[in-house]
């Protein structure tokens, strides 16, 4: 029984199904929230962010399933037992990630998915992503912060969306990766030639922080988002199963290790120069984390950080019942046309069918490459910035 699964975890033609009903289901929701941003939102902003909430999170959710269900991905928290009774999910919150690997975004929904936050996850992004089909509309019409990474124009930007995010009606989280780019080697070795000319502190398994995009967003945040979560996200190196979309996608559960501490935001320094040294320190204290956790296997063996966690929040039956009903209301009808094109015998209805395919299989072979490493972008690969703040 389980080697069938495993067969069928492998399976192209499902991972085809699965491309035709995330697609297909997200196009249909992105047209009901374009409706609703046109409609309803100039006349109710208050029910529309409601409304929206569960258009993204029936988007997010399928992606959640293939973590969660598919994957069976073991997810370990470390956070203070205390703290995440009284705040998690209860709160808006800044959250500041490290960027290493093709799936930690989808680690970030799958513990929001737990603790009911799904729906208002929200995140800088580049502004090309608006454009791409489903999840690009998606965080359009969701008021996530569009940078042009033109530092003059986005700064004018953050300081308006964080304001009006920290109006929601609802916890939200707000995500910042502020490496900028995904590690790689070459990256790391532009970005320790960066900290050693301005004598920074060097970070081994990091590259170093980009402050302006942080020291932007502070001000704004203030008063209306009441604490930065600092998150590290990281896997054992000697996991057989290496945490990549391939693997997701085959069905390959990883153990993933995320410790998570909470900071109030009155912690958070006032000055500039404060702030930047805040964010350089975070980082440096997620590199002994990391570090700890690659020689020991525990994060605080050997980090000087005080012992917190672990413990498992359970999945939740949602991602699996909400892409259940969507393969059935996309694929049943689908299926059903096409047979009755393929059986057709018309030789245009054959050319539609294969068209449609090779549609969808090119949206999920364009959606998967770009989450993967080797495809990222080149921001910092070879040069560094000139400033700093």
């Amino acid at each position: 029984m389980l080697s069938r699964l495993n067969v069928l975890k492998r399976s192209r033609i499902v991972h085809l199904l699965f491309a035709i009903t995330f697609f297909t289901s997200g196009v249909i929701v992105n047209l009901v929230q374009c409706l609703l941003y046109l409609f309803l939102r100039p006349f109710s902003k208050h029910i529309y962010r409601k409304i929206n909430w569960y258009l993204c999170a029936t988007i997010y959710a399928q992606l959640v399933f293939m973590g969660d269900w598919w994957a069976n991905i073991n997810l370990y928290l470390y956070i203070d037992k205390d703290d995440y009774d009284k705040y998690w999910g209860k709160e808006h919150a800044y959250c500041v990630m490290n960027h290493t690997y093709e799936i930690d975004w989808l680690l970030g929904w799958m513990i929001a998915d737990r603790i009911h936050l799904l729906g208002n996850c929200k995140a800088y992004m580049k502004k090309s992503l608006q454009y791409m089909p489903v999840l690009g509309w998606a965080w359009k019409f969701s008021e996530f912060i569009i940078l042009e990474r033109s530092f003059e124009k986005d700064k004018e930007v953050i300081n308006t969306q964080i304001k009006k995010l920290g109006d929601h009606p609802d916890p939200m989280w707000l995500l910042m990766f502020p490496e900028g780019t995904r590690f790689t080697k070459e990256k790391h070795k532009a970005s320790e030639e960066f900290a050693r000319e301005r004598d920074l502190p060097e970070l081994k398994y990091h590259l170093q922080p980009r402050t302006r995009g942080f020291i932007a967003s502070v001000p704004s945040m203030r008063e209306k988002v009441p604490a930065v979560y600092d998150i590290l996200l990281t896997f054992k190196d000697d996991d057989p199963v290496k945490p990549t979309i391939s693997s997701l996608m085959m069905g390959k559960s990883v153990n993933a290790h995320m410790y998570m501490n909470r900071i109030p935001m009155e912690d958070v320094p006032s000055s500039e120069a404060e702030q930047e040294k805040f964010l350089r320190d975070m980082f440096v204290r997620k590199d002994k984390l990391r570090d700890s956790f690659v020689r020991t296997g525990d994060f605080f063996a050997t980090s000087g950080i005080t012992r917190v966690g672990p413990f498992v929040k359970q999945r939740r039956l949602w991602p699996l019942i909400n892409i259940t009903i969507w393969m059935i209301v996309i694929l049943c009808p689908m299926m059903y046309y096409i047979k009755m094109m393929l059986f057709s015998g018309k030789l245009i209805y054959f050319g539609i069918v294969a068209s449609i395919l090779v549609l969808f299989i090119g949206l999920l072979y364009k959606t998967v490459g770009m989450s993967k490493i080797s495809k990222g972008s080149s921001y910092g690969a070879t040069n560094t910035p000139k400033k700093t703040n």
